[in-house]
């Protein structure tokens, strides 16, 4: 005997739901990466602020586990496949944050949204997915979307925090593949433990090398931005429990919103018309491929 399916109405709560959390998770990453630029105007290493980010973040990452699954969620059979993914991850988040602390913030945020058009060329050449004309005309598309953000000429371009920039998104692109394959067998909160405990092993390893001592206020914004990182990323697990992923992903660009809103306010930056107009392109080519994707898995 099969289920039922639940009322139109509770779709539509579930949905309005997952929107609401995935847009939450969104304020949270701008706010983070504000806090990580602001953070690192202070002279605070890049190593350092991935030591808080990811210290600060198991706060709400262990009472998000002991009120849901339990820790026995945290037994693995996985220890490479965690490792991996966590090599990864962690080297896509020491380029983003690098390139954060070069680039005016809404660029850096905008150059991140190459990430989807990355993870559809690595998921062709590492898991062998076959990718249609469709998909690889959304990358092409796409990536012109990106040159069009970073307008290629030497004399205006910021070339080192741009290339930090698109490191980073193939790095976060790597950790979507990494997280695909593993998480056929692993929960979403034990992938988000091992990587948060990744990340404060590498920056704590980083701590002959170069700390600073930060003053009050700058301790308590890197204690800020571990929570913030740590509850964004239950946001954005909790988004996908609520709702599909071809619901909520979309509302991953209102993360320019918030970037650019604090860019404006804190540092008095204005968005280059090419960085809107490129990350209008990338988005509408990050959006096609995901409904092209979705489209794909409900036919087999």
């Amino acid at each position: 005997m099969t289920a039922s399916p639940p009322p139109a109405h509770m779709t539509v709560q579930r949905n309005g739901l997952g929107i609401a959390l995935r847009v939450a998770a969104m304020v949270c990453m701008a706010g983070l990466a504000a806090l990580v630029k602001w953070c690192s105007s202070r002279g605070v290493p890049v190593l350092e602020i991935i030591f808080f980010r990811n210290a600060f973040a198991f706060v709400p990452v262990l009472l998000y586990i002991s009120r849901t699954s339990g820790f026995s969620v945290l037994k693995t059979k996985r220890p490479l496949g965690h490792l991996m993914r966590s090599t990864v991850g962690l080297t896509g988040m020491v380029c983003g944050f690098t390139a954060v602390s070069l680039l005016p913030l809404t660029e850096s945020t905008a150059l991140s949204f190459s990430a989807p058009l990355f993870m559809t060329a690595l998921s062709a050449l590492i898991l062998k997915e076959t990718v249609g004309l469709h998909r690889w005309g959304a990358v092409i598309v796409g990536l012109a979307g990106v040159l069009i953000m970073i307008h290629p000429d030497p004399a205006q371009m910021a070339v080192k925090g741009t290339i930090f920039a698109l490191v980073a998104a193939v790095g976060s692109a790597g950790a979507m593949i990494a997280i695909r394959e593993i998480g056929r067998t692993e929960p979403g909160a034990t992938i988000v433990f091992y990587f948060t405990l990744a990340g404060m092993v590498l920056g704590l390893a980083s701590l002959p090398f170069g700390w600073v001592i930060p003053d009050l206020q700058t301790l308590g914004l890197l204690i800020l931005a571990g929570l913030l990182g740590g509850v964004g990323q239950l946001f954005l697990t909790e988004a996908i429990r609520r709702a599909p992923v071809a619901v909520v992903a979309p509302f991953d660009y209102t993360q320019l919103v918030w970037a650019s809103l604090i860019g404006f306010l804190v540092w008095g930056e204005t968005p280059r018309l090419a960085t809107l107009a490129g990350a209008l392109v990338v988005a509408g080519s990050s959006v096609y491929i995901l409904l092209r994707e979705t489209r794909r898995f409900r036919r087999t």
